[in-house]
C-alpha cells in the first residue's frame, strides 16, 4: 500500500493528512499533485507534499481524485521557507506556485537557439557579466534609472545553459519584455505549464518567484526596490527575496538591478555600482520648487508650476497627487467642524454630489453635521478637485488617471493622477509632483526609500538628463534640503542610503534588527506568549523585535497562536 501525505487547502488547518493512492493512480500521484480527499464528511482540495510515507494514522482514506499537476518538490520546499519566513499559511504559497486551472499535460519545449552571450561592449553589460559570475548572495546592480535593462537580461540568458528566471515589477512589463525577447529569438514562457515544461526563459511578476522551473540557471529580479513585488495578503512575502533564496539553493548566481535600492538590499547584497558619469547622466533634471514662502492662497499651483505647464510642447505634462477624490479634507465654512463620518469618526469626502465615508462607505448629504450649513471649503483636495483646477488654469482639456488599471489612458496631453499614473504612462516631457512632502514625511519606515523611488520613476517617463529631447522633474516641496531631494538632484541615490542607514543603525531598526508587527484582537495575548522585546501600537496593534529573522521566525513559528484572530506581518514598512 502507498500512502502519501496531503496537505489541504484550508488555511485554518494547517496540518497534512495521510492518504492511500488507488490501484492505478500511481503514474499520476507525486509530490506537488493537486488532488481531492474526503475530510470530515465533505471533499476538499489540497497537494501531495510527501510521498511513500509511514501512514500516522491507523486507518486511511484513499484519494478521491487527482486534480492535475502542481508545484514540484523543490517548489514545495521554498514555499515552506517562505511560510516560515514570513509566518503565514503554507497553502497561500502554494496556492499562487500552481496553475490557476488543471493541467494534465504538459507541451513540448522549444529548440534552445539564439542564445549565444550578447557582446559586453557597453558598460551595463559588463558589470551584468561580472556580476551574474557571482555565487552565493545576490549581487546588486545599481544604475539610473533611465537605463534600457534588456542588456542585463540578455548576459543572464546568454551565459547559462539552466533556465534562467527574470522578475519584474508588473504583469504589463513582463509581457513588453516576453514580446522584446521574442523578437530576438528567445523564447519565453507566457503560461504555469510552458514553465514546467522547460522554456529556457520565465518572465513574470510577483507571483512567478514560485514557477515550476528546473534547477536554476540563473535569476534576475529588475527594479528589486518596488513595492509590488510585496504581497499585502498574508503570508507577506518578498519576491526579490524568494527569488534569492531559490538561487541559493540551486547554486545559481542571482543579479538585482535598481536605481534606488532599499538599505537592507544594499547591506544584504554585494553592490556593484556603475560610473559616477553614468549615473549622473541617466538620473532626470529636477527642478525643485521651494513653497516655503509661498502664499497659502495660491494652493497647489505656484507661479513656476503653472509656467512650466504652460510652456509644455507637444509632450505631455503630468500632474501627480496621491489622494483620490475631489475633497479628502472638508470642513463646514460657517462653524469650522470637520466633516466626519457619524458611525466611524473617519473624515468624508466628497463623491458625486453626497459626502462618502472611505472607512465604512457611509454617505450623507452635503451637510454639516454640527451647524446644518451646506457650504463646505476643502481643506485638502484630491485628483478629481485638480483636474478642474487645472484645466481652468492652463485652458486646456484635463483628464483624469486614477482608476482600474485595466481602463485605458485618456488621449490628452495633460493628465492628473495618483502615483499610478506613473506606472500606466510610457513617456512626458514633464513630470510635477504637486505636494512632494506628503511622501517625504509619510508616517512609515519606508517613506524615504519610498520617495526617492517615485522620482526614479517619473525619471523613467521623462528620460535622463544627458539623453535628447530629455523632459523636467517638478518637485514642489517646503522641503527642498531633504536628502531624499539632494541624492536625487545630484544623481546619487548613495549619500540618502549612507544617511538612511546611520540613522537606522542609531535607532535600531532594521537592517540592524529583524521587526514583525501584530495585529487583531489576539495580538495582545500572543504578544505575551512569544516573549520578546516589543511595544504597542495602538488599539490591537503591537511591534515585536529580535536580533535577526532567524531568531524571530523560529519564535513566531514554534509560539502556538491564540484562539482570537492574529495577524502577523515580517518586515512591515507601515510603522
Amino acid at each position: 500500500m502507498r500512502v502519501v501525505r496531503v496537505l489541504p487547502d484550508l488555511a485554518a488547518l494547517g496540518r497534512p493528512f495521510d492518504y492511500e493512492v488507488p490501484a492505478g493512480w500511481e503514474a499520476d500521484v507525486g509530490v506537488g499533485t493537486r488532488v481531492r480527499i474526503s475530510l470530515n464528511g465533505r471533499r476538499v482540495g489540497g497537494w501531495v507534499v510527501e510521498d511513500d510515507v509511514d501512514p500516522t494514522e491507523r486507518e486511511t482514506k484513499p484519494l478521491a481524485k487527482v486534480t492535475g499537476m502542481g508545484p514540484p518538490a523543490p517548489v514545495i520546499a521554498l514555499a515552506e521557507w517562505a511560510a516560515w519566513r514570513w509566518a503565514g499559511p503554507l497553502t497561500a504559497l502554494l496556492t499562487v506556485a500552481s496553475p490557476e486551472r488543471a493541467i494534465k499535460g504538459l507541451p513540448r519545449p522549444p529548440q534552445r537557439t539564439g542564445l549565444a552571450r550578447p557582446a559586453a561592449g557597453d558598460e551595463i553589460g559588463l558589470h551584468a557579466s561580472a556580476a551574474l559570475a557571482d555565487v552565493g548572495r545576490p549581487t546588486l546592480l545599481r544604475i539610473p534609472p533611465a537605463t534600457d535593462l534588456i542588456a542585463v537580461v540578455e548576459q543572464a540568458i546568454g551565459g547559462t545553459a539552466g533556465p534562467v528566471l527574470v522578475l519584474v515589477p508588473n504583469v504589463g512589463w513582463a509581457d513588453r519584455l516576453r514580446a522584446r525577447l521574442q523578437r530576438r529569438g528567445i523564447p519565453a514562457a507566457t503560461s504555469w505549464a510552458e514553465a514546467a515544461a522547460g522554456w529556457p526563459v520565465v518572465v513574470g511578476s510577483r507571483g512567478a518567484a514560485f514557477s515550476p522551473m528546473g534547477r536554476l540557471g540563473a535569476a534576475v529580479v529588475l527594479d528589486a526596490h518596488d513595492e509590488s513585488y510585496r504581497e499585502e495578503r498574508s503570508p507577506h512575502f518578498d519576491a526579490s527575496l524568494v527569488v534569492a533564496e531559490r538561487a541559493a539553493r540551486d547554486g545559481a548566481p542571482c543579479l538585482f538591478t535598481s536605481a534606488t535600492p532599499t538599505v537592507v538590499q544594499v547591506t544584504n547584497c554585494r553592490v556593484v555600482e556603475s560610473s559616477r558619469d553614468l549615473g549622473r547622466s541617466g538620473w532626470p533634471m529636477l527642478h525643485v520648487i521651494d513653497r516655503r514662502g509661498a502664499d497659502p492662497r495660491t494652493g497647489l499651483y505656484s507661479e513656476d508650476l503653472v509656467r512650466v505647464a504652460r510652456g509644455v510642447g507637444r509632450g505631455r505634462f503630468i500632474a501627480v497627487l496621491n489622494r483620490r477624490g475631489r475633497g479628502r479634507l472638508l470642513a463646514c465654512a460657517s462653524c469650522g467642524e470637520l466633516v466626519r463620518c457619524e458611525r466611524c469618526g473617519r473624515s468624508m469626502s466628497e463623491h458625486e454630489g453626497r459626502l462618502r465615508c472611505g472607512a465604512c462607505a457611509a454617505e450623507r448629504p452635503v451637510v454639516c453635521a454640527a451647524c446644518g450649513h451646506t457650504r463646505l471649503k476643502v481643506l485638502r483636495v484630491g485628483v478629481a478637485r485638480v483636474r478642474e483646477e487645472l484645466a481652468a488654469l492652463l485652458g486646456v482639456e484635463v483628464a483624469e488617471v486614477s482608476g482600474p488599471d485595466d481602463a485605458p489612458v485618456p488621449d490628452t496631453q495633460v493628465l492628473v493622477g495618483t502615483e499610478a499614473v506613473l506606472h500606466r504612462v510610457r513617456r512626458a516631457e514633464v513630470v510635477a509632483f504637486l505636494d512632494f512632502d506628503m511622501h517625504l514625511l509619510a508616517p512609515r519606515l519606508s517613506a524615504g526609500e519610498e520617495a526617492l523611488a517615485l522620482l526614479a520613476r517619473a525619471g523613467r517617463l521623462v528620460g535622463g538628463r544627458a539623453a535628447a529631447g530629455a523632459g523636467l522633474v517638478v518637485v514642489q516641496t517646503r522641503l527642498p534640503d531633504h536628502e531624499v531631494l539632494t541624492a536625487a538632484t545630484a544623481g546619487n541615490p548613495g549619500t540618502f542610503l549612507d544617511h538612511e542607514l546611520a540613522l537606522r543603525r542609531e535607532l535600531s531598526l532594521p537592517p540592524n534588527t529583524a521587526l514583525a508587527e501584530l495585529s487583531g484582537p489576539g495580538s495582545a495575548e500572543f504578544f505575551v506568549a512569544l516573549g520578546i522585546p516589543g511595544a504597542p501600537i495602538d488599539d490591537d496593534r503591537w511591534m515585536v523585535r529580535a536580533a535577526d529573522h532567524q531568531e524571530l521566525c523560529d519564535r513566531l513559528a514554534a509560539t502556538p497562536r491564540p484562539r482570537e484572530r492574529v495577524r502577523v506581518k515580517v518586515d512591515p514598512t507601515g510603522l
